[in-house]
């Protein structure tokens, strides 16, 4: 049995969508961590005791006993892939894998980092309107759904790439929070919301979910 201090340690927030990845993925491959929360709102990822741990000063950061951090997300999930093989989170031949990789980054990459906490805050220290840093964001978003969509076209479901939760759901699920958050309108996008139907009854994605951690408010 492993004590708790013997854990791997997840620095997150209960709403950071990239730390909400690496749930899902720990749930999913049953990996047990001691959760370590930072209110990203009160700037509690700037501490010097947690940029000497992750220098970027983001969420998430996986701590691991006696052998380092590992930092971003994606990243994350392919070590949780390379270490814990089963169930696989990229499964299938060589050219499915980067299908779901690339839904995958298409989300972390293309449209989660524009619209999230640190760029918004950003627009404001530089004078735009609460409505004009929304709506930024609210278009952002669509636009990027819109292209993922298409990636799925004609995808058999409900999963988008397998007969169950991959990469693409890890990232897909959080993202939609988001969308929701700023007031998407996501009836564009059947694919997207019956893949994210399909997660939600899964029991991994049950417990990754905000309302579930500890430091939800």
């Amino acid at each position: 049995m492993t004590t708790e201090t013997a854990l791997p340690r997840l620095h997150s927030y209960y709403r950071s969508g990239a730390a909400w990845r690496v749930r899902i993925a720990l749930a999913l491959k049953g990996v047990e961590v001691r959760l370590v929360a930072h209110h990203l709102r009160h700037g509690e990822q700037r501490a010097p005791a947690y940029l000497a741990l992750n220098p970027q000063g983001l969420v998430p950061a996986l701590e691991l006993p006696g052998r380092g951090v590992l930092t971003q997300s994606i990243a994350i999930c392919e070590w949780l892939e390379e270490t814990c093989p089963e169930p696989p989170i990229l499964p299938g031949d060589a050219e499915r894998r980067a299908r779901i990789r690339a839904f995958a980054l298409a989300i972390a990459c293309d449209i989660h980092p524009v619209q999230n906490l640190r760029v918004l805050n950003r627009l404001r220290v530089h004078g735009l309107a609460e409505e004009e840093v929304t709506g930024w964001a609210r278009e952002t978003i669509a636009d990027g759904l819109q292209a993922c969509e298409a990636l799925v076209a004609g995808a058999a479901g409900p999963f988008l790439f397998a007969a169950a939760p991959t990469l693409a759901e890890i990232c897909l699920v959080p993202q939609l929070f988001n969308a929701r958050r700023f007031g998407v309108d996501l009836a564009p996008y059947p694919r997207l919301l019956a893949a994210e139907a399909a997660a939600a009854v899964h029991p991994a994605f049950a417990s990754a979910a905000p309302e579930r951690q500890p430091d939800a408010e």
